[in-house]
């Protein structure tokens, strides 16, 4: 589930791939300052040779094919004529810059999120509402709720496997309420994903036929967005723990009505069958999109803790100890992805997008 990137003010715009000289341009209009020709900051050590792969819209949440060359994302783009968030599969070598339309995964009906590819790559799992309301869902309205940043959590939506070619295969969760976000184990073996079926966000994992459903956490509050280690032993995830009486009732109230305001959120990680629950980061704002480093003893994830305003990517031991930022843009950065061999980098971010609101897929070198 993505942050909705209209609450972001600031807006970066890139006009090259070669220039590592910034530029700034004062916007009368926003006030914001963009940079422009470039697409790698100079304290982006950990990356090389950064190329964009979509161009426009809202694409993200891209993860990556076990072969490694293939990436599977969500994106709303009006240009392909799309309403709300659905899911696309292209080889990471693909050129989109001229407008292609990427083949379609889902349905095209509902709004969809979170899809992961399967072992063998020949079948992708994702979060739908289609089977519920074949239209997009509403939007809450921040000033309904005091403008707060809120995030819609769709009763409708359930979890399915399709092939890469967008045929729908299989329905894997039938509870009532929110069954979402499933991610797949490097082993093969498992998928974990969030729902409320409790009547509270929780974790569960199920095998790849929607079998052997178990429950993984159990205090009160938002977890999700759960990756495996990469030896499937452990889980990553997000959280809100809401601790007075006013946090939990606000959480609960909001969660009535199927709304989560995810902007107090730290990481956890814990053994696949949820012991050993360890929180490893306590940096206050929203530190989420975690994903575990090829080597299983670091994360990565996106937080705005040091800039409010502003999300990069930052870097830390399993242990919480050894934060490292990773990314230096002045707006958005998320969704980081390893590549199974390691030797790859994905991302999710603002630059380059002309002073828009458009968010897109960046792929780079990784280096250690």
């Amino acid at each position: 589930m993505k942050l909705r990137l209209s609450i972001l003010l600031i807006a970066t715009l890139f006009l090259g791939c070669k220039s590592s000289q910034n530029k700034t341009a004062y916007d009368g209009k926003s006030g914001a300052t963009k940079i422009v020709n470039t697409l790698h900051y100079p304290q982006e050590k950990h990356l090389k040779n950064i190329k964009q792969l979509t161009f426009g819209g809202d694409n993200a949440e891209a993860y990556w094919s076990f072969d490694n060359k293939k990436l599977v994302f969500q994106a709303n783009t009006k240009a392909w004529g799309l309403e709300c968030d659905q899911i696309f599969t292209i080889n990471v070598n693909d050129d989109l810059s001229k407008g292609q339309i990427p083949q379609m995964i889902s349905t095209g009906e509902g709004r969809t999120t979170c899809s992961y590819f399967l072992p063998g790559d020949s079948t992708i799992i994702y979060s739908s509402t289609h089977l519920a309301d074949k239209a997009c869902p509403p939007v809450p309205k921040k000033e309904d709720y005091g403008n707060k940043y809120i995030w819609p959590v769709y009763e409708g939506f359930d979890i399915f496997v399709a092939d890469t070619k967008g045929n729908q295969l299989k329905q894997l969760t039938f509870e009532p309420g929110y069954d979402a976000e499933p991610t797949v184990s490097p082993k093969g073996d498992k998928i974990v994903f969030t729902s409320t079926r409790t009547g509270d966000l929780e974790l569960f994992t199920m095998n790849f036929d929607g079998s052997d459903v178990k429950q993984v956490t159990f205090e009160l509050g938002y977890d999700g967005g759960a990756f495996f280690s990469p030896d499937g032993t452990k889980l990553i995830f997000r959280s809100s723990r809401p601790k007075t009486d006013e946090e939990i009732k606000e959480y609960k109230d909001l969660l009535a009505v199927g709304l989560v305001q995810p902007t107090n959120m730290e990481l956890y990680t814990c053994n696949v069958d949820g012991s050993e629950l360890t929180k490893i980061t306590n940096l206050g704002n929203a530190n989420w999109a975690p994903f575990f480093h090829p080597s299983g003893k670091k994360v990565i994830f996106s937080s705005n803790h040091k800039t409010k305003s502003s999300f990069n990517l930052f870097m830390i031991n399993v242990d919480g100890t050894g934060l490292e930022q990773i990314t230096w843009d002045t707006v958005f950065d998320a969704f980081p992805m390893f590549s199974p061999d390691g030797k790859k980098f994905v991302f999710s971010s603002n630059r380059n997008n002309y002073g828009t609101s458009d968010t897109n897929l960046f792929i780079a070198d990784w280096v250690d």
